[in-house]
C-alpha cells in the first residue's frame, strides 16, 4: 500500500492499481476488443473498454487488489460516499494530496476465492465508471 501511494503521489498519477500476477492476467480478460464481437469476461466480471475508448484520463481503466486514486479520479468516480462505501473506507486511507488508497480485500486478491471475487464485483457494480462502462 505504501509502495502504491507513493508512486501515485510523486508521479502526479491520476490512478494506479496493483495485483497479484496471476490475478491480473485473467482479468485483463476483461477488456472487449471490438464492440462488434461478442465478448464475454472471465467469473462472471464485467467487460470493459480499450484505454482509448475511456473519455477522460481521471477515470481508472480497471480496479485491482489495492488501488490508487489521485483527487481528481476519485471525485470522477464518485468515491468516497459514506453511506455507499463503509466497507472500502474501512481499509482505505487518504493520501497527502487528497487522494485515495483502497484495498478491495484484506488478503491479496485471489479470484479462487468466491469472498474476493464477490468484493471485486460489488466494487464494479459500485463504480461503473471504472472501465469506461458507464454512459455519459
Amino acid at each position: 500500500m505504501d509502495a502504491l501511494e507513493s508512486i501515485g503521489e510523486t508521479t502526479r498519477a491520476f490512478w494506479g492499481r496493483a495485483t497479484p500476477e496471476g490475478v491480473a492476467a485473467k482479468m485483463a480478460q476483461q477488456v472487449r476488443h471490438s464492440v462488434r464481437d461478442p465478448h464475454v469476461p472471465p467469473l462472471g466480471l464485467p467487460a470493459i473498454k480499450l484505454t482509448e475508448e475511456i473519455r477522460s484520463p481521471e477515470i481508472p481503466h480497471h480496479l485491482g487488489w489495492l488501488n490508487y486514486w489521485s483527487a481528481a479520479a476519485a471525485q470522477a468516480i464518485g468515491f468516497p460516499d459514506p453511506t455507499r462505501d463503509a466497507e472500502l473506507l474501512s481499509r482505505s486511507r487518504r493520501t497527502a494530496s487528497g487522494g485515495w488508497v483502497v484495498q478491495l480485500t484484506d488478503a491479496p486478491l485471489d479470484l479462487d476465492n468466491p469472498a474476493h471475487l464477490d468484493a471485486l464485483k460489488r466494487a464494479y457494480e459500485r463504480f461503473p465508471e471504472i472501465g469506461g462502462r458507464a454512459t455519459p
